[in-house]
């Protein structure tokens, strides 16, 4: 720093008073007025219990103005090609910085899409094998199998000055690494047929057996019906070669379809491109059940999976070609890299070492650049989005994460830690929604929330430091410290679920039974294959009921009452009392108000600009025609149904005249998981991870099995919640089920009657059976990661 000519520090300069990001009357959400004051160049952590608000004021307010504010900064051009952001509902928002947020999306479930695709590894690797791969078979583009080969050629027409015109020949050629026979995919398709139709009848009689296609309405199926290709009166098994071939594989064709122009195609392309074309994993339920039973999907013969063409696997470097590259464990693969040294690609290969070794850093050095993108968990792929971040040089940023713990077992949460560290010592503001006590404690500021979630919670409780939160009364302070006991007596089996040589991913041939009629924890470092065992090797059926973290789907139309199946018995329940259909108590079907169309709100788009959204002046956003609102049930009409709450609903529905059994079984299962003070019709968008998280657990909690697997349920959960969740799983084991659990958390660890540990590692240093026993043996042990982490836990 410059001294003064007199020896005395120069005064402080103005514009290092802005040194806050100072947030006055947000109320987004379910905030109510918050006002708080965040320290910049700082790490500050936000908790509270699930749906208090944390999101809210991190992602949808600060997060939020900072993104809409960059954004005006570019044109109007511009900013018509870019997400179009509303101002958040908050009085005074000064001191923002550029917000980089790190959340727990997903990355894109699109097949083609690839750990190394979603990164910058595979675009450096493809320039790497093109400048030094022997033979050299082309351009970067070669070694993608993304990009086909593509050969054209023929006459072209210049023009020239006035009506000089003349035809010159052109050839194109660009060389693809993308493989031909599966395209690019890895994996081949074979459709059983028997599922896509009944060929004993004709197409007028609904011989198809696709879910959606109907005969009487559905395009589609007019489509095949009026092409004019097959006869409709016909039974398809009647058809005769020519009929057939145009039926199953015929080239897309414009036809007129009731006065309309509408495209003819066979069955089998179009069912590839309607339903193959997507992640399976991202279909819906009863789509992906039908897709499960009709398709069979084979690793592709002529590029072994690896979606290469010949050439592009046939150039290598050393003895190393790019699907190789690709396949290895990426740890390895870093290794490989850096025993690289030529000088005239030196600048790209440090860039690619630096990436392949931010993977290990943060705990991903386990996975493959070929690994789809839509197999990664929402803790991985928060984790791969936090890469291009480690080695910025930009500093007074702001990093918005979400949770950066998830998944993580307790031996990786230092490493987690430090990085947070880092981008703080950087120079940047580190903001971070997070209930893990561990991370909780390196924070330089705490802001609570609560008391309680939903309309019991956006306030702030408590701000300040972590020591001030531990004496706090709030709901985390009090339970900050908490620690679990391992029990004293652990429940017996009844019986045994054997798995013999499994040995899917890095599983190495494991043989292991986990016992019935208990609460079994499954636990080990990320990538040591829980997940691989549970998913992937207890033979499906009808007796197992899998929750795994895939998130739940649902636009703003969705609610809890839709999502869960609770809007039917009602429906029903209020059309049998007013002798109606039950589609006039749906918003989303004829009893919608037909101004706002059952939204609620008038949306109006401004193009370039964030649109504005109204609440609609005839129904005054009950979402209903105001003749549905004078059918009564109880003396409540539906819109005064859906906005009770979970709690206020059970009471309402489980005595007196609007007593409805199927109502109040669902609306049970909804407060045992804690979710009592959720609104019926609070559209889904407006929940926590958390919320979410529970309210899936809720909605399987009704299916009928004897073995629930459950995969890191306390994901998005305060502390004080995993203790109603602890009870939730004791009911479920008492009342007969086996309760299968993959899991970090060490309260529900010590609360375990069998502990599986996998590991000691990750990726091919995992994929073994390190310990099995009781909680207890576990601590005492200690000859494993996990059980010196549980071991301190308890102890602490």
């Amino acid at each position: 720093m410059a001294t003064r000519t007199d020896g005395r520090s120069p005064a402080p300069h103005v514009a290092d008073n802005h040194d806050l990001i100072r947030v006055h009357g947000a109320r987004v959400n379910n905030l109510k007025d918050v006002s708080v004051e965040i320290p910049k160049r700082r790490l500050t952590v936000f908790t509270g219990v699930s749906g208090s608000g944390k999101s809210s004021l991190v992602f949808s307010t600060i997060a939020a103005e900072s993104q809409r504010m960059i954004n005006e900064t570019y044109s109007a051009f511009l900013q018509g090609f870019m997400p179009t952001l509303a101002r958040p509902e908050v009085d005074v928002l000064e001191g923002l910085t550029t917000a980089i947020i790190v959340d727990q999306q997903r990355m894109g479930a699109d097949p083609r899409s690839t750990v190394g695709t979603a990164t910058d590894a595979n675009a450096m690797l493809r320039i790497l094998f093109s400048r030094l791969g022997k033979p050299h078979i082309g351009p970067p583009s070669a070694y993608s199998f993304n990009t086909a080969s593509v050969r054209a050629s023929g006459g072209i027409t210049v023009e020239r000055g006035a009506a000089k015109t003349r035809t010159v020949k052109a050839a194109f050629h660009r060389t693809g690494g993308m493989c031909t026979r599966c395209e690019g995919r890895g994996s081949v398709s074979d459709i059983d047929l028997t599922q896509l139709y009944d060929d004993s009848k004709s197409l007028a009689e609904g011989a198809f057996t696709i879910p959606g296609w109907k005969s009487d309405s559905q395009w589609t199926v007019q489509v095949y019906a009026q092409s004019g290709f097959v006869d409709p009166d016909k039974p398809i098994r009647e058809y005769t070669k020519k009929e057939l071939r145009a039926f199953l594989y015929g080239e897309p064709v414009k036809v007129k379809v009731n006065g309309v122009n509408l495209t003819y195609e066979g069955l089998i392309p179009k069912i590839q491109k309607s339903f193959l074309s997507k992640d399976k994993e991202a279909l819906q339920p009863h789509i992906r059940a039908f897709v499960e039973r009709a398709v069979t999907f084979t690793t592709c013969p002529e590029c072994d999976g690896t979606r290469l063409s010949e050439g592009a696997r046939s150039s290598k470097i050393g003895r190393i070609s790019i699907a190789d590259a690709c396949a290895m464990q990426i740890s390895d693969l870093a290794t490989w890299v850096s025993s690289l040294d030529e000088p005239s690609v030196a600048p790209l290969l440090a860039a690619l070492r630096h990436t392949l070794d931010s993977f290990v850093q943060i705990g991903l050095g386990y996975l493959s650049l070929d690994r789809p993108a839509g197999t990664l968990s929402g803790g991985e792929s928060q984790r791969v989005k936090m890469i291009r971040h480690l080695g910025s040089s930009l500093t007074d940023v702001t990093y918005v994460f979400d949770e950066p713990t998830i998944g993580l077992h307790p031996h990786d949460i230092q490493r987690m830690n430090d990085l947070l560290l880092r981008l703080r010592d950087k120079g940047n503001t580190v903001l971070v929604v997070e209930h893990k006590p561990e991370t909780i404690a390196i924070a330089d500021h705490v802001v609570d929330l609560g008391p309680g979630a939903g309309t019991e919670g956006g306030a702030v409780c408590f701000e300040g430091s972590v020591e001030g939160l531990r004496k706090s009364s709030t709901v985390t302070g009090r339970h900050f410290d908490d620690r679990a006991a391992v029990k004293d007596s652990v429940r017996k089996p009844t019986g045994a679920l054997e798995i013999r040589g499994a040995s899917l991913h890095n599983l190495r041939n494991v043989d292991v039974d986990i016992p019935l009629g208990v609460l079994t924890v499954l636990t080990g470092v990320a990538g040591s294959g829980k997940s691989s065992l549970v998913h992937g090797s207890i033979p499906a059926g009808e007796n197992v009921v899998s929750v795994d973290q895939s998130p739940i789907k649902g636009s703003r139309r969705s609610n809890p009452a839709t999502y869960t199946g609770l809007l039917d018995p009602i429906r029903k329940a209020f059309a049998k009392a007013n002798d109606v259909k039950p589609a006039l108590f749906s918003a989303n079907s004829e009893g919608a108000c037909p101004t706002c169309n059952g939204a609620g709100v008038i949306y109006t788009d401004l193009g370039m600009m964030a649109g504005t959204t109204t609440v609609c002046e005839d129904c005054e956003g009950k979402r209903f025609d105001a003749s549905v609102l004078e059918y009564h049930f109880g003396g409540r009409d539906i819109s005064e149904v859906l906005a009770m709450s979970v709690a206020e609903a059970e009471e309402f529905f489980g005595t007196g005249e609007a007593s409805t059994p199927a109502a109040h079984r669902i609306l049970g299962r909804l407060a045992d998981v804690g979710l009592g003070y959720l609104t019926l019709g609070q559209p889904l968008t407006t929940l926590s991870g958390g919320e979410r998280q529970r309210l899936k657990l809720a909605t399987h909690m009704a299916e009928k099995g004897g073995v629930y697997v459950l995969d890191e349920p306390t994901a998005g959960l305060h502390l004080a919640d995993v203790q109603q969740l602890l009870g939730l799983l004791d009911r479920l084991v008492d009342s007969g089920k086996s309760v299968i659990v993959v899991e970090h958390h060490q309260a529900v660890m010590a609360h375990a009657d069998w502990i599986i540990d996998l590991g000691p590692g990750a990726g091919h240093d995992g994929g073994r059976i390190v310990f099995e026993g009781t909680p207890a043996d576990l601590v005492a042990d200690r000859s494993t990661l996990t059980g010196e982490h549980l071991a301190a836990y308890v102890k602490a």
